[in-house]
């Protein structure tokens, strides 16, 4: 099994870097209450950060919302996962404790400002691929039954059958969903310029960090790239 971002993406955006942690063996269930502390804390910086209040010009959004655009999204419609996030923590909404896993990339988004997510390894069916789409790639979108097709050209993640993650990182499917029996997971982080390769690389370190120490198994991390493109996972 690889996790591959496709020369399309890459020809688009060049300088897109994508973190992947992937984790073995964890233990999902329950909840961290060390891990509830540390959500609470930060959703609180998140309601004194002035940067947020102008939440389209953030940096490490506007990149996102420019990136929308260029594959022909509407940022104002669909919001990128960390506007999305930001836009909740700024009111000072707490987030809902889902699974040990979700509150952990929830968490690492917000301190970072960079989308992550995740997808149960049990429920891949071949490769891990971000592609742009054919148009004919199905996709049920997080607890929901009704399937849709993207259009051509948005960028999507996918593996041989069905689309796992829509608009880049804008709403997961169904499928993939991490729930608290879920032993085998891949987490993307997904960096765009003013994130740096070096930035990347100790973040998603972190991430991966996170993971072990909350959940243990056996856990390992790379970065894809123009010059990587592609990883044994």
């Amino acid at each position: 099994m690889k996790d591959i971002v496709s020369p399309e993406v890459l020809a688009k955006f060049p300088q897109y870097i994508r973190g992947v942690v992937i984790a073995r063996g964890v233990d999902n269930h329950g909840e961290k209450p060390r891990l509830i502390e540390m959500l609470s804390e930060v959703v609180a910086k998140a309601t004194q950060d002035e940067s947020l209040q102008q939440i389209k010009s953030h940096p490490r959004i506007a990149n996102w919302r420019q990136a929308y655009s260029d594959f022909g999204t509407n940022p104002n419609k669909f919001y990128c996962s960390i506007e999305s996030l930001g836009r909740r923590a700024r009111r000072g909404d707490q987030l809902p404790y889902i699974n040990t896993l979700v509150a952990l990339f929830n968490y690492f988004s917000l301190k970072h400002m960079v989308p992550s997510g995740g997808d149960d390894l049990d429920s891949v069916d071949g490769d891990l691929r971000l592609t742009l789409a054919k148009g004919d790639e199905p996709f049920t979108p997080l607890n929901s039954d009704t399937i849709e097709y993207p259009p051509p050209g948005e960028v999507i993640y996918v593996d041989n059958s069905k689309v796992m993650c829509r608009r880049w990182n804008w709403r997961q499917g169904d499928q993939t969903k991490l729930t608290p029996d879920t032993t085998d997971v891949a987490i993307n982080v997904d960096c765009l310029p003013p994130v740096s390769k070096d930035k990347a690389k100790a973040i998603t370190g972190e991430l991966a960090d996170l993971v072990k120490e909350f959940c243990g198994g056996e856990v390992k991390y790379s970065l894809l790239d123009a010059a990587n493109n592609e990883a044994e996972i």
